[in-house]
């Protein structure tokens, strides 16, 4: 059974600083491409960061500079390292594992990101 387990979110003012990680079991993880998404309250999901299986990232556009995604194979787990944190950056975090192989994607439970002074 697939497990993607996200941890790492919380309240936060803004300016600072948050690392969320997002571990996954049952899959080969070094297989899977990554990423990770959000949802603000009365929007829409979207992507926020990827990473490929052999480490190719890609960002929002809105985000590139202030977040940054990585892998740590051995751990079977991905981060995202997010800076200088906005009110907007206020969401319910996602973590997603996708294989050509398999049409639909595996998604976490989600973790609550608060970005408020």
């Amino acid at each position: 059974q697939v497990h993607l387990v996200e941890s790492g979110g919380g309240l936060v003012q803004p300016g600072g600083s948050l690392k969320l990680s997002c571990a996954a079991s049952g899959i080969i993880f070094s297989f899977f491409n990554m990423a990770w998404y959000r949802q603000a309250p009365g929007k829409e999901r979207e992507m926020v960061a990827s990473i490929t299986y052999d480490s190719r990232t890609n960002y929002a556009d809105s985000l590139k500079g202030r977040f940054t995604i990585s892998r740590d194979d051995a751990k079977n787990t991905v981060y995202l390292q997010m800076n200088s944190l906005k009110p907007d950056d206020t969401a319910v975090y996602y973590c997603n594992a996708k294989i050509n192989a398999q049409p639909q994607p595996y998604w976490g439970q989600g973790t609550q990101v608060t970005v408020s002074s």
